[in-house]
C-alpha cells in the first residue's frame, strides 16, 4: 500500500502565506517525479508545480514567483511554500507523486493522489 498525505492548509488573509506538506508512506521501492495540483469549486483539477528526483521544477504561470516546491527524497516527502496569496488560490491542494512499490518485482511507476487540503484566502 501506498500512501500520500497532505496538510499545512488553512484560512489566511490575501498576501499572507503557508507551507504545504505531504508525506509518502508504504510499500515504496523509490519515488520519481512529485508535484502539486489544485483544485477550485467548480473547475477541473490545475497543475501547479512538479519536481524531479534531481530537483529540476516547473511552476503554472499563475504561481511562477509566489509559490516555491521542495522535495525531501530520504523523507519521501514534498512541500509547497506558498506566498503573496491572492483570493484566486482558494482550493483543495493536491499532492501527487510517481511511486514504484517494493511488492512489484519490477520499477513500474504508478501515479499516486492524496486526499487534499483546503487552502481559502480571504479579501
Amino acid at each position: 500500500q501506498v500512501q500520500l498525505v497532505e496538510s499545512g492548509g488553512g484560512l489566511v488573509q490575501a498576501g499572507g502565506s503557508l507551507r504545504l506538506s505531504c508525506a509518502a508512506s508504504g510499500s515504496i521501492r523509490s519515488i520519481n517525479a512529485m508535484g502539486w495540483y489544485r483544485q477550485a469549486p467548480g473547475k477541473q483539477r490545475e497543475f501547479v508545480a512538479t519536481i524531479t528526483t534531481d530537483n529540476r521544477t516547473n511552476y503554472a504561470d499563475s504561481v511562477k514567483d509566489r509559490f516555491t516546491i521542495y522535495r525531501d527524497n530520504a523523507k519521501n516527502t514534498v512541500a509547497l511554500q506558498v506566498n503573496s496569496l491572492k483570493p484566486e488560490d482558494t482550493a483543495v491542494y493536491y499532492c501527487n507523486a510517481e511511486v514504484s512499490s517494493v511488492s512489484v518485482p519490477y520499477r513500474k511507476y504508478l501515479a499516486f493522489w492524496g486526499q487534499g487540503t483546503l487552502v481559502t484566502v480571504a479579501s
